[in-house]
C-alpha cells in the first residue's frame, strides 16, 4: 500500500529522500486518497499534475494501475523502470547498478532507491498477471540482488515463481537459505538467496523441527515451496515429507483449502493480515494452487496420512471432541477465522469464552487497516512502521478500475 511512504524515512525527508517536489507529492497523495475512496476518475487530474515532476515514479505506478488494460499497465511500468534507472544514475552515480559499486546490496539503506524498488515490485505482480512468469522471476531476482535483506518481502513470491518456471533446484535452494537464515547472526543470504547453488538433502533436527512448527515465527510459505521443490526433484522422499508436515503446521489454511478442493482465488487478499494467517494463505494459493493440484503432486499430498491427520480440525468448543473426517468439513468463525466448530450449537455455546479473543483479533486487524489507510491509530495496539510495503503491490485502491 502506498500509505507506507508516509511513514519512516520518506515520511520525514519526502519521496525518494526529497527527490520529488512538495507540490508533486501533495498531488499524488490527493490522488491516492481519492482512489482509496473508490473515486479513481477524480484522481486522474491530480496524477497528471504529479507526473509533471519526472522524479515522481510513484505517480507512474498509480497511473499504471488505473488502466483497465493489463498489457498497458506493464508498458507504463516498464517505461517507469527505465526512467527510474536513469534518475538513480544521475543522482547516485553511473555505477549505481554495478555489482562492484557501493550501492548494490545496500538499496535497503538508501532512501532515494525506494520509489524505483516500488516500480519493480509493481512489475512483479503485473508480469505474473499477464502470464510473463520468467520476467516476474527475473525482476524479483534483481530486487534481491539490489536489496539482499528483502525489505519488500519478495521471498514470499520468488520461491513460488521459481517453481512455476520449472527451476525446482533453485526454488529449493532459495527456500532453504531463508528457512535457515534465522539461525545465523541476522546477515541476509548472499544476493538475497539468489546466488544459486545445489540444495542440500539434510533433514531438520528435532529441535529445528519444533522451532519451524511455531506458526508465529515459521516461514510457512517457504516451507511449502521447499516441500514442493523437493518432491519435484526427488519424489516422495523424507525431506519432502518433513517440509510438507512443517508447512501444514505453520499455516494450515493453505493445504486445508487445497485438499478441501476449494476454488483457487482469482485475486490477492488486500485485507490486513497477521503472520501465517488466512490472508497470506489466499495470496499463496493465488500464486500456486494449480501447481499443487497437478495429478502427481495431488496423489502425493492426499496419500500422506500424517498430513491429513494434521489438517483435520477438532471442534474449538473445549467440551466437544468432534473431529473432521475431511478437510474444511467444519465451519470457521466468520469474524476472526481463528476457531472452528462442528455445529452452530457449539459455536453459540462457546461464544462467551471466544468473544474476548475474537474481538482482540479484530481490533489488531483494524489497527493494521488504519495504518494501511494512513489513519490515526485509535486502538492502542502498538504497530511498527517499515519503510517498504509488505506483500502486494503499491496500489492505493482495492480492485477499483478506471474505465
Amino acid at each position: 500500500m502506498n500509505v507506507h511512504k508516509r511513514f519512516g524515512a520518506e515520511g520525514v525527508q519526502g519521496l525518494g529522500g526529497g527527490m520529488v517536489s512538495a507540490a508533486s507529492q501533495q498531488n499524488l497523495q490527493k490522488a491516492e486518497d481519492l482512489c482509496r475512496k473508490g473515486r479513481p476518475r477524480d484522481a486522474v487530474p491530480f496524477l497528471m499534475l504529479a507526473l509533471e515532476d519526472e522524479n515522481n515514479l510513484d505517480a507512474d505506478i498509480q497511473m499504471a494501475f488505473l488502466s483497465p488494460n493489463k498489457p498497458a499497465v506493464v508498458e507504463v511500468l516498464e517505461n517507469a523502470e527505465v526512467k527510474g534507472r536513469r534518475l538513480l544514475k544521475r543522482r547516485l552515480g553511473p555505477n549505481t547498478f554495478s555489482d562492484d559499486g557501493p550501492h548494490v546490496g545496500n538499496f535497503g539503506m538508501i532512501v532515494e532507491t525506494r520509489p524505483y524498488m516500488r516500480v519493480l515490485q509493481a512489475l512483479v505482480r503485473m508480469y505474473f498477471e499477464n502470464g510473463k512468469y520468467t520476467k516476474s522471476t527475473e525482476t524479483m531476482i534483481e530486487m534481491m540482488r539490489l536489496c539482499p535483506a528483502d525489505n519488500m518481502n519478495q521471498r514470499s513470491w520468488l520461491g513460488s515463481m521459481l517453481l512455476r518456471v520449472g527451476r525446482h533446484a533453485d526454488a529449493l535452494y532459495f527456500a532453504q537459505v531463508w528457512i535457515d537464515a534465522d539461525e545465523g547472526d541476522g546477515t541476509p543470504p548472499l544476493r538475497g538467496g539468489t546466488a544459486f547453488q545445489a540444495p542440500h538433502r539434510e533433514l531438520c533436527s528435532e529441535a529445528r523441527e519444533k522451532a519451524l512448527s511455531d506458526p508465529y515465527f515459521s516461514p510457512a510459505v517457504l516451507l511449502h515451496t521447499a516441500a514442493l521443490a523437493a518432491f519435484h526433484l526427488w519424489g516422495a522422499c523424507p525431506q519432502a515429507a518433513q517440509y510438507l508436515r512443517l508447512a501444514a503446521r505453520a499455516n494450515p489454511h493453505i493445504l486445508v483449502k487445497i485438499l478441501g478442493r476449494r476454488s483457487a482465488p482469482d485475486e490477492m487478499n488486500m485485507l490486513p493480515r497477521g503472520i501465517n494467517g488466512p490472508e497470506e494463505a489466499q495470496d499463496y494459493r493465488w500464486l500456486t494452487q494449480d501447481l499443487w493440484t497437478e495429478a502427481r503432486v495431488w496423489g502425493w499430498i492426499t496419500s500422506d496420512p500424517v498430513i491429513n491427520r494434521e489438517l483435520l480440525k477438532i471442534c474449538s468448543r473445549p467440551d466437544c471432541t468432534a473431529q473432521e473426517t475431511r478437510p474444511t468439513q467444519f465451519k470457521q468463525c466468520a469474524a476472526c477465522h481463528q476457531v472452528t466448530y462442528c455445529a452452530q450449537t457449539c459455536q453459540k455455546s462457546d461464544w462467551k469464552r471466544h468473544r474476548a479473543e475474537c474481538q482482540e483479533h479484530q481490533r489488531i486487524k483494524k489497527t493494521i487497516k488504519n495504518f494501511d489507510q494512513g489513519k490515526p491509530n485509535t486502538t492502542n495496539v502498538p504497530i511498527i512502521s517499515t519503510d517498504f510495503p509488505v506483500g502486494g503491490p503499491p496500489v492505493a485502491f482495492d480492485g477499483t478500475k478506471f474505465l
